[in-house]
């Protein structure tokens, strides 16, 4: 009851309040606190977030960061940064061949996490295995990174996964409080100035690769100022609209045409001459149940263009939020406007059990049973994926373990594989498994359960829309089981003439007493994995005129007990899919000789310790010595240390010790804090280039940058 009754007296703006008070006391705590720091230079910082000044433009390890300032922005000082060739997202956005969203409702997530900038700010990488990670992509059509900075920069690991599931991305332009009402002084002093400030955030989001903005003005103006926001808005659409195809500029539900910072939960006359000039409003999420009607009515044919907010954190928010999501999401189905989910890592800051990947799919999956899935997987072929979440406890490449380290990347994530919550009925569950081995990055598919004889399993793991042509189509994927376990890939077909459905069985044992269950059965061809373990399935298929919708993984047994020696009881089954890849047969992984590469090391830094040990940092830098049509999206970085001989020249046969020291997303790599033995005259840099559809090129002809150690 008590609750309740306070639920009446307590809305957003005195919650507001009550943060300005709360924030002034903070500072005043943070600036005592920074005199005692400053008095003993050896205190440690409260938090790494808590660092208020920016980047240092020397070199140091690779992090995102947002814009505190219009005195940054308008500089362009954030170019200057070393930072900043880091921060470049190099995924370009898969969509299908459009770079409009589909002409239906959406659902968009905007990512708030405690500030924003935690494990994710690490470029090339951090060492948590736990971090925060969404994989539930196919349900997403825009991600909006968020933070109360000025102006917050979507780390490019977001953008990099997000794009490479056909999710657009923008980022946050905020301005709070009273710093936030002095930058409103300066921006929209003049039309000049508001427009100025648009075209440094366009170029913003179209140097670093992100897909536009959403505009929060949470402070009350005077209404002589709003002509010139109005002049900033537009602008900033024309311009983002013009720098970047399908790009979106977004409006949030704050201030009003006259000034007032009064939240309106809906789309109507004090709020809609901002959607007019924009693609789109995000609506506050104190909402009322009659409101997403209203709000459709007013916006006409742009309804979709209507995101009505939902607190996942159940702050005022219709339905309660948390668990309760889907009574939102049921409502705004009914009225065909779309969805704005704020902070869903609600499910991983308060810790819901049992543990973070149950509970994120459990959660998820109630959004996707009232939601929907409308969304294929977007793009041509080549389809490539490993299953990898972006974080994990090892790192695999074509089978082989090159590192035992805890990590996380959300640039790493490959296409997440569909899986619908689980069941414990079923005889094989099925999930993404880290920790297991993998094939390639760090993640896996683990079946693992009972089978009976002459009985199979079947799973959906992807919903896509390749259309085929006269050109046959080549499947690979990998495997890792039981004796007795295996595991094929059961293909669904869609006639674009006439709608008739067809499926195949890619298989790598005979499966004569249930082939009666497929259209077709093609007998994979094996051969072994260059890792113990992992056996190599490769299938043709030619399906000219039809279109492949749907994956499942399949699970039987096998007769052969030639996998890997385990022993199993008659009944259990253990299978792990390492990778897939779907590639016309023309398809070829070219890759450059290493000869056509400009390799270089800048920013050398070298420390000696007593004992002739030395520590390096270095920023190795690579291109193609002529403009092309290659697209890397990836490479990964390894290092041979050469020891000297007697006679002073390098020993040749360290060649095979490759230490692996992480992937890079982009054209540079910074190596920190390297550890050289006393005895080391030669590092040797090695750039392994990665191809789209998975494949590697050899470390013997990848590019290489050596470096000799510098003398006592």
């Amino acid at each position: 009851m008590i609750p309740r009754l306070l639920g009446v007296y307590i809305n957003r703006q005195f919650l507001i309040n009550v943060r300005h008070i709360l924030r002034s006391f903070v500072a005043a705590i943070q600036t005592s606190y920074d005199f005692v720091a400053m008095s003993n230079p050896k205190s440690e910082t409260v938090s790494e977030s808590s660092v208020s000044e920016p980047p240092p433009t020397q070199p140091s390890v690779p992090i995102s960061y947002p814009i505190k300032t219009l005195e940054e922005l308008e500089s362009r000082s954030y170019f200057d940064s070393f930072h900043y060739p880091f921060n470049r997202a190099s995924v370009p956005i898969l969509n299908g061949g459009s770079s409009s969203l589909p002409q239906r409702r959406r659902l968009l997530v905007c990512h708030d996490m405690a500030g924003g900038y935690l494990d994710d700010k690490w470029i090339q990488g951090g060492t948590n295995p736990d971090a925060y990670a969404i994989w539930h992509w196919h349900l997403i059509d825009v991600f909006v990174y968020f933070s109360h900075s000025l102006v917050t920069l979507p780390p490019p690991s977001w953008t990099n996964t997000a794009h490479r599931h056909g999710v657009k991305v923008l980022g946050t332009f905020i301005t709070e409080w009273d710093e936030g009402r002095t930058a409103c002084n300066t921006l929209l002093s003049t039309k000049e100035t508001a427009h100025m400030y648009a075209e440094r955030l366009a170029e913003l989001a179209a140097d670093l690769g992100f897909d536009g903005w959403l505009i929060n003005m949470e402070v009350n103006l005077d209404p002589g100022q709003i002509p010139n926001l109005i002049e900033f808005v537009d602008h900033l659409s024309l311009t983002m609209h013009s720098s970047v195809p399908g790009s979106l500029v977004l409006w949030y539900d704050s201030v009003t045409v006259e000034g007032k910072l009064n939240w309106q939960d809906q789309l109507n006359e004090h709020n809609k001459p901002f959607f007019d000039i924009c693609d789109g409003i995000f609506v506050n999420y104190t909402w009322k149940e009659d409101y997403p009607r209203l709000s459709a009515a007013v916006a006409n044919e742009r309804k979709f263009d209507v995101y009505m907010g939902i607190d996942v954190f159940g702050r005022n928010t219709y339905g309660g939020g948390q668990w309760n999501v889907d009574v939102a999401l049921d409502l705004l189905r009914k009225n065909d406007v779309s969805a704005a989910i704020f902070a869903p890592g609600w499910v991983y800051e308060t810790k819901q059990a049992p543990d973070f990947e149950t509970a994120q799919n459990s959660w998820w999956g109630q959004v996707e049973k009232s939601w929907g899935a409308p969304r294929n997987f977007p793009g041509p072929l080549p389809f490539y994926t490993n299953f990898d979440q972006g974080r994990g406890y090892h790192i695999s490449v074509d089978g082989d373990n090159v590192s035992d380290s805890t990590w996380c990347n959300i640039s790493c994530q490959g296409l997440q594989p569909q899986l619908m919550l689980v069941d414990p009925s079923n005889s094989i569950q099925v999930s993404v498994d880290l920790k297991e081995a993998s094939y390639s990055g760090g993640g896996n598919i683990k079946f693992k359960g009972s089978l009976e004889e002459k009985i199979y399993f079947e799973r959906k793991i992807f919903q896509v829309g390749f259309l085929l042509s006269e050109l046959p189509v080549h499947f690979i994927y990998t495997v890792k089981s039981d004796s007795n376990s295996s595991l094929g890939l059961k293909l669904e077909f869609t006639s674009t003439g006439d709608g008739r459905r067809a499926s195949m069985l890619l298989a790598s044992r005979a499966v004569n007493h249930f082939s009666d269950k497929f259209s077709k059965v093609i007998m994979t061809r094996e051969r072994k994995g260059f890792s113990s373990g992992w056996v190599i399935n490769e299938g043709v298929v030619a399906m000219s005129g039809y279109t492949l919708t749907e994956i499942h993984a399949v699970c039987y047994r096998s007769d052969s007990n030639d996998n890997d020696g385990t022993v199993a009881s008659p009944s259990d089954y253990f299978a792990l899919l390492g990778h897939i890849t779907i590639k016309t047969v023309d398809y070829k992984s070219d890759f450059p000789l290493s000869s056509s590469w400009l390799v270089d090391g800048t920013c050398i830094k070298w420390t000696s310790d007593p004992l002739g040990s030395k520590t390096l940092d270095v920023k190795i830098s690579w291109k193609l010595k002529h403009e092309n049509s290659y697209l890397f999206l990836k490479f990964n970085v390894y290092l041979v240390k050469l020891s000297k001989q007697a006679g002073g020249n390098p020993v040749t046969t360290l060649e095979d010790v490759k230490e692996y020291l992480g992937v890079a997303q982009v054209s540079c790599f910074y190596v920190s804090d390297l550890k050289v033995p006393s005895d080391t005259s030669t590092l040797k840099f090695i750039i392994q280039v990665c191809s789209v559809d998975g494949t590697i090129q050899e470390l013997d002809e990848s590019p290489y940058y050596e470096l000799e150690v510098e003398g006592p």
